[in-house]
């Protein structure tokens, strides 16, 4: 069994993007600026733009962070979104999401100019990834991608089934798996009313749990050399951990990995490789060419 470290990868890809940012400058190039907009003051909001941050200092580029507090109107939103679509020094920008109730996320979404959506999520992005165009992908799958190349998985030919079928993880990975020049692999969703769970989990060389439910998959849901991808990020009481909570995937890790070839950890499997692909994706905004 052998645990994939997607802290290190991070760290590793991170750096060769800062060379790149350093090949680009010294050519006389423009650095690479990443915007964020940050609305209200959700706890793991502020934790994940931080990190974005911190992420776009070590790769090199310029950052600027945009706050709003949480009663913003949707007019005023859109009229930031329309601010930043025209802005020619931002290079790709974010909205954090959730957003307030009183906000129409997917208005949000289609409103961002798709050549600065590096988050992945416009339907132009999505459409074009779905057949297999240049585009930007979402973070989250175009990270568990990287991972798996990283560490010369095979999954060419592979029976991979994904827990999950949401719109940021599963729909844009089960895509991404089936496309010949991704994962090459026989692709199964599974949701909360798949029929024969167990069996279908059994059958998988590659497993990805992407469902937000902790510790959902038990070592009786995965063959002996699977390799399991734990998407999963929960929040759970810990009143032993100095912030009362700790992170749980949906993956039982202690009786899964003895089964395991490969297996992501939480924390430190895919969290650190999710803002990572941003870094990729606001570098290829900020370089077409590339």
């Amino acid at each position: 069994m052998q645990i994939i470290d997607g802290k290190a990868t991070a760290t590793a890809i991170k750096a060769e993007i800062a060379e790149e940012v350093k090949r680009i400058v010294a050519a006389g190039g423009k650095r690479p600026h990443l915007a964020a907009v940050l609305v209200g003051h959700d706890g793991g909001s502020e934790t994940y733009v931080k990190n974005k941050v911190l992420a776009c200092e070590q790769c090199g580029f310029k950052s600027s962070l945009i706050r709003y507090e949480a009663s913003i109107t949707e007019e005023e939103l859109l009229s930031c979104v329309s601010r930043l679509n025209c802005d020619e020094d931002v290079d790709g920008f974010i909205v954090q999401l959730p957003l307030p109730k009183h906000i129409d996320e997917q208005k949000i979404i289609e409103a961002i100019d798709p050549r600065k959506d590096v988050d992945g999520f416009h339907p132009e992005n999505v459409g074009r990834m779905a057949i297999g165009l240049p585009c930007f992908i979402s973070a989250t799958p175009l990270g568990i991608i990287t991972l798996l190349k990283r560490y010369n998985v095979e999954t060419s030919g592979k029976k991979c089934v994904i827990l999950g079928r949401s719109n940021i993880v599963g729909k844009p990975m089960a895509q991404l798996m089936m496309q010949k020049q991704w994962g090459d692999a026989t692709v199964t969703v599974c949701h909360s009313r798949s029929q024969n769970l167990k069996e279908e989990c059994r059958q998988a060389d590659i497993l990805i749990a992407a469902i937000g439910r902790p510790g959902f998959v038990t070592a009786d849901m995965v063959k002996e050399g699977a390799v399991v991808i734990d998407v999963g990020t929960t929040r759970v009481p810990d009143a032993s951990r100095k912030s009362g909570y700790r992170l749980s995937g949906d993956v039982r890790f202690d009786e899964v990995a003895p089964k395991c070839s490969y297996i992501t950890p939480v924390p430190g499997g895919v969290g650190p490789m999710t803002i990572c692909s941003l870094m990729l994706n606001t570098l290829k905004a900020g370089t077409p060419a590339l």
